[in-house]
């Protein structure tokens, strides 16, 4: 059980690094990779719901699809031709390594299939971080950070599937304080 309480340690690092790219773009405190994971798995599910696959398969993938970043921080798009992205499933093997057998396969298993991108439950996971990153782009913008097209375009690029393409498409045409209780 010490593994698992040393593990729950390394995972709240995420609370306190910084989606790294947001600088970039001016944004003086940017959310956390543990904001943005959070809110990534609830639209995994939501998506997954809607597309007739396992909500709660693609929320757990969601949820691990970062937690390789404890030991790497969060790498900006900026690093390509300079830095090899790390393997996933390496760090996480290496994360996991002292875990019971159960929780470390099932970790190991879930960053697997996220990785592989070949399940519903992945793809709406994967399309789940390429449109939190679009609705982040945009509350942004709508708070006055002018330099985040280049989000915008590269969340929508990404999308895999027709039902996340088309969430973007509504989610483009609101504002993001359009939510507010009316």
């Amino acid at each position: 059980m010490e593994a698992l309480a040393r593990f729950g340690f390394e995972l709240g690092v995420l609370k306190r690094i910084r989606r790294a790219g947001w600088w970039q773009a001016g944004v003086r405190d940017p959310e956390s990779v543990a904001e943005h994971t959070a809110r990534v798995a609830q639209l995994a599910g939501l998506l997954a719901a809607e597309g007739g696959a396992d909500p709660a398969k693609a929320a757990y993938l969601a949820l691990w699809h970062d937690t390789q970043e404890t030991r790497t921080g969060d790498l900006p798009h900026t690093i390509k031709g300079f830095v090899e992205k790390p393997d996933p499933r390496a760090i996480t093997a290496a994360q996991t390594s002292s875990l019971p057998g159960a929780a470390r396969d099932s970790v190991r298993d879930a960053v697997d299939e996220y990785e592989s991108a070949e399940s519903p439950e992945a793809l709406y996971a994967r399309d789940a971080d390429k449109l939190e990153m679009l609705l982040q782009a945009v509350e942004y913008r709508d708070v006055g950070v002018r330099n985040v097209d280049e989000w915008i375009a590269s969340a929508t690029k990404g999308l895999q599937t027709d039902l996340a393409r088309r969430v973007a498409e509504a989610a483009l045409t609101l504002s993001s304080l359009s939510w507010r209780v009316r």
